[in-house]
């Protein structure tokens, strides 16, 4: 799946995939703590930077246990963390993962986490041989559904009431991208 220590860095035109480390909890307490950014999220929006410290160690535990993989995303002309992308859930014999991310409100609707997928994508299809990624969305994300449905991702089902966030009962629309419609696109 993904050798070494620290998981590669990717690029992308305008932002850089990478490696969170210490120097990054007060950035992701900015985009974990971001109300706006978390009103779809399947958990409730962190109140205090120990959460982002808690956030981190979990992040890494899961890459020394090859279950998820967490990169910050970066941007490169003044190196703030704008939010992080994710494949978790790995199952490694049947070459699958879900695709997680989340990017700061304030940076919404300029492109960049279009950016920064599709360089995971090609990451994920590519150097670590997934066959197919899965993602799941609060169906009245429309931005996100739009988003994912521009890279090709599909609807593959509705899961009425998945979660509970905060007293909030949420349905999850659940969509899938195999490798070879993602190597079609890029072809």
């Amino acid at each position: 799946m993904i050798e070494g220590d620290t998981l590669p860095t990717l690029e992308a035109p305008r932002l850089r995939l990478r490696w969170l480390t210490t120097g990054d909890i007060d950035g992701l307490f900015d985009v974990f703590s971001d109300e706006t950014m978390m009103r779809y999220w399947s958990s409730a929006p962190m109140r205090e930077r120990a959460e982002a410290e808690a956030l981190l160690t979990k992040i890494q535990r899961h890459f020394a246990e090859k279950s998820g993989f967490q990169w910050g995303v970066e941007r490169k002309d003044d190196g703030r963390l704008l939010g992080t992308c994710t494949i978790f859930n790995v199952h490694a014999a049947n070459r699958r993962g879900e695709l997680g991310y989340a990017l700061g409100s304030a940076y919404w609707r300029r492109g960049y986490m279009s950016e920064a997928l599709t360089a995971l994508l090609d990451y994920a299809f590519g150097p670590m041989q997934l066959r197919r990624l899965e993602a799941d969305v609060d169906p009245r994300n429309a931005a996100s559904l739009g988003l994912i449905g521009k890279l090709g991702f599909r609807q593959e089902g509705l899961l009425r009431e998945r979660w509970n966030v905060a007293g909030e009962i949420q349905d999850t629309a659940f969509l899938g991208l195999l490798a070879r419609e993602w190597q079609a696109r890029r072809a």
